[in-house]
């Protein structure tokens, strides 16, 4: 496929931007420049067209340019709303009523501008509240780009110490230079799934909080085992730490609220982003008032503060509304037809993966999937990382944008369906997964049974 202007675009960017881009997460081999996008379809500079499934790391539930959140931001502009930077204003307490409502566990919520902010003022928060310092993660849970959690997520067993520990925790593999020394010792991080490893690292120091994904899905989708959060919530109970639920990606992709709200579980506090506002910049820290009070507690030594300029700007306020309203629509029932779709592309895949006799695994949360090329779903990193063929996966998806289907090209990573798709591009993009097998089945490198 012809991607000239695009390497051009990079190339030219390169001079004056490190890398290209300015998040370094988008860069990736095919270099794809996009232009534009409407829907469930995306343009890049090269004149390609391609659905997609990447939906810019899962925000866009409605799809690209929903023509109703468009109107609310223009709406917005015209009606000269501007950032005044003195004041409440009534918007940023309509969407509060209108996000709490879909919330249970959470009776406050704070607005920010992207999930690193949020899941940063949850640790924040709980230090405050529990005095604490230390801070425990999970292996291949992404929860932002600050120092406390820029750590063990895609980590290779070399990082790793070559093994697996289970009961216990993981060698620090940091995502990035530049944390100091004093913070790498409060950073821990243990096996997903395993609560005996969460337990020890409670017995040994004072957390202050554990925060986790719910399910993983930064590294494709890593599902909880039965009683794994329930159990997340009795140890938090039970020694004194805050549990923070990160549902920058879950949150309001499988149901119109949060993922913990349909497993039953209360969290002290939890993260959203993404989904909410369809693609523009805004994320929430929601939680129970006597945490979320602290902002305005009348101890100096409790109080946590929140501020940011650009905190409840109009435009993403606006475009937040307007998603939140169409996802709780009855009459327009969002995540019925994200379901009907999700499970057509399920059968469809799982069926041709047979028929082309692959082993794969196809894991789906509601409207987000991943198609592991290993015999059965993983229940952690290190099963990903040990049973899955990521080169594989690799050339399979690089076959896929070969043929117009547009899954981010790193192996193991989520897709995601929104309401603009259809049933003609989930058959499209079957008969494309049919033809991309089929080609690579003719290589010596191909995966079978």
């Amino acid at each position: 496929m012809n991607l000239q202007l695009s390497n051009e675009l990079l190339h030219r960017n390169q001079q004056v931007i490190p890398g290209g881009l300015a998040s370094i997460n988008r860069k990736a081999d095919p270099c794809i420049a996009f232009a534009r996008a409407l829907g469930s379809r995306m343009w890049d500079v090269d004149g390609n067209e391609y659905i997609d499934y990447h939906a810019g790391f899962a925000p866009y539930i409605l799809g690209h340019n929903d023509p109703d959140q468009n109107k609310a931001v223009i709406d917005a502009m015209t009606q000269l709303r501007s950032n005044y930077g003195s004041g409440p204003t009534s918007d940023e307490g309509e969407l509060a009523r209108l996000f709490l409502s879909c919330v249970p566990s959470a009776e406050r919520v704070q607005f920010l501008n992207t999930g690193s902010e949020a899941t940063a003022q949850a640790i924040r928060v709980a230090r405050a509240w529990t005095g604490n310092d230390h801070v425990l993660r999970m292996q291949g849970s992404y929860n932002g780009n600050h120092n406390m959690v820029a750590s063990n997520v895609m980590s290779t067993k070399e990082q790793l110490g070559g093994r697996q520990i289970i009961g216990d925790e993981y060698p620090l593999a940091p995502l990035t230079a530049g944390i100091p020394g004093a913070e790498r010792t409060l950073m821990h991080s243990v096996e997903f799934n395993n609560l005996e490893a969460v337990e020890n690292v409670a017995r040994r120091y004072k957390l202050a909080a554990l925060i986790t994904e719910p399910v993983l899905q930064n590294v494709g989708i890593i599902k909880p085992r039965p009683g794994y959060l329930e159990g997340l919530r009795r140890l938090a109970d039970q020694y004194g730490f805050l549990l923070i639920l990160d549902e920058v990606k879950t949150g309001f992709r499988s149901v119109p609220g949060p993922y913990h709200a349909a497993r039953g579980i209360d969290p002290d506090l939890s993260t959203y982003g993404k989904a909410i506002a369809n693609g523009f910049p805004i994320a929430a820290l929601a939680g129970k008032a006597r945490f979320m009070d602290l902002v305005t507690s009348a101890d100096p030594h409790k109080r946590v503060l929140i501020a940011g300029t650009y905190n409840c700007h109009p435009v993403p306020v606006a475009a937040a509304i307007a998603c939140l309203r169409k996802l709780t629509d009855p009459a327009l029932n969002v995540y019925a037809k994200l379901e009907s779709l999700s499970t057509r592309l399920e059968l469809g895949v799982r069926r041709l993966m047979v028929d082309h006799n692959v082993t794969a695994t196809f894991v789906r949360q509601g409207s987000a999937h991943c198609t592991y090329f290993m015999p059965t779903a993983p229940a952690n990193w290190w099963e990903a990382l040990s049973c899955h063929d990521f080169a594989f996966d690799t050339r399979y998806r690089r076959a896929l944008i070969e043929r117009g289907i547009y899954q981010f090209p790193v192996a193991a990573k989520q897709g995601s369906i929104s309401f603009a798709h259809s049933e003609a591009d989930i058959d499209q993009t079957l008969e494309a997964t049919d033809s991309a097998l089929t080609e690579l089945q003719q290589s010596p490198l191909r995966v079978g049974v």
